[in-house]
């Protein structure tokens, strides 16, 4: 490590934004974290829409599987499951790029289901998703605790899903009670498949009802389906607007925050770290903790993640991943906010490694004494900068202005030199 601070700083930073330790452990952890845990299971559900697509392309499905004696009669489900079950992984990627719980542990669930298919079919091409579900099970089951965001429903939202699934049971019940006086519902399948081409008004003309007491039947389910999907329709996507706009005016919540790991954690936001984030836009995944609006809102068109929150604030760190960062950054304009923000991050996470900046190069022992590992002073460098430039500059020379002599005319008494 070089003695100047320019060299110090450099090292510093280089700690926190590309420092790796090489052993067995740090390069297992880099193949096997979250984000690779949703990058095998996109690979899951793309694979397990081509092996749908093919299996529906066939004219006549035979199941040839160890499990297609144990389960004889589901080829229906077979030919139709693998592009059912795509939609549905689909849906669960997106939750789990969020860190939702829910979304976790219904992918946990999903995944054997989804391995029972090639099960149940023994064809050649479709064994690489049965491998590659049983390699993306013990990746999401080791990263469990970095899928840790709920799903926060408010009274509205469960009142409108808990009609929706009343609609739904009351339908299907009361068209198979009822089957009788309709015209081609003879299953529990086709009590289902009624209830929801009636809520969704398309009609078919299939299935009817044939006496006056399944016409009003018929005309409940209309309007209480339809009531409850828009009731429930309303109370999520007013919320989403509302956030988007709270996002626009520099509310930003843990919720917004994707998988993160190995990132840099920057506690405040000043001109130095605006120096930061231009250095490394791009090359790491940084977030901003800064409880001003203001700059939250100017930081959402940048390619960074913003928590709107106290820097000092233990919660809010843990909310921000500090447990799976690689580094913290402190260096606002306010050294006393400065030390509060390591002294946070250190308690929260005592291993992290911590590079502050102290305005006042007589607070710079006491970030250290609070638990930064390094510390720079950005005037003691511009200082020293500075006077090392003024001490290379080439010393002045003297300079001799020579004037060439003029002829002076007749009567002129001077001479010009």
């Amino acid at each position: 490590m070089t003695d100047s601070p320019e060299g110090q700083s450099d090292v510093s930073l280089e700690k926190v934004f590309y420092h790796r330790e090489t052993t067995r452990l740090v390069h297992w952890r880099e193949f096997s974290g979250a984000r690779t845990a949703v990058l095998l299971t996109l690979l899951v559900t793309v694979l397990t829409f081509i092996t749908g697509l093919s299996t529906l392309s066939q004219e006549k499905l035979v199941l040839e599987g160890p499990l297609a004696a144990v389960l004889p009669d589901v080829t229906g489900v077979v030919r139709l499951g693998g592009v059912l079950f795509a939609f549905l992984l689909g849906l669960l990627v997106f939750g789990l790029h969020r860190g939702k719980r829910l979304a976790w542990y219904l992918t946990i669930a999903v995944l054997p289901v989804v391995g029972l298919l090639p099960l149940l079919t023994l064809q050649t091409t479709h064994m690489p998703l049965l491998l590659l579900i049983l390699g993306a099970l013990p990746v999401l089951v080791i990263n469990r605790a970095q899928f840790d965001q709920r799903i926060d429903l408010s009274s509205l939202q469960v009142a409108a899903l808990s009609s929706i699934v009343g609609v739904l049971v009351y339908g299907t019940t009361g068209s198979y009670v009822l089957r009788d006086q309709f015209t081609a519902i003879d299953t529990w399948t086709d009590a289902i498949y009624y209830v929801f081409v009636t809520i969704a008004t398309v009609g078919y003309g299939d299935i009817t009802p044939l006496t006056p007491e399944t016409k009003w039947f018929s005309l409940s389910i209309i309007l209480l389906g339809t009531g409850a999907f828009t009731a429930a329709i309303g109370s999520f996507i007013v919320p989403a607007i509302e956030k988007r706009m709270a996002t626009a005016f520099g509310n930003m919540t843990p919720s917004g925050l994707n998988i993160l790991e190995d990132h840099v954690l920057v506690l405040g936001y000043s001109d130095i770290t605006e120096s930061l984030l231009g250095e490394l836009a791009g090359e790491r995944d940084i977030v901003v903790v800064t409880a001003d609006k203001d700059d939250a809102a100017n930081l959402d068109d940048r390619d960074v993640s913003v928590l709107t929150a106290d820097p000092t604030d233990e919660d809010r760190l843990r909310d921000a991943k500090i447990e799976t960062a690689s580094g913290v950054v402190v260096a606002t304009r306010d050294d006393a906010q400065d030390v509060l923000a390591v002294l946070a991050a250190k308690r929260t996470n005592p291993d992290v490694y911590i590079v502050a900046a102290a305005n006042d190069q007589h607070n710079t022992a006491k970030l250290e004494d609070v638990g930064a590992d390094e510390v720079i002073s950005p005037m003691a460098i511009g200082g020293r900068i500075l006077g090392r430039v003024e001490a290379d500059c080439p010393p002045p020379t003297a300079v001799t202005l020579v004037v060439p002599r003029h002829r002076t005319a007749p009567g002129d008494a001077h001479t010009k030199k």
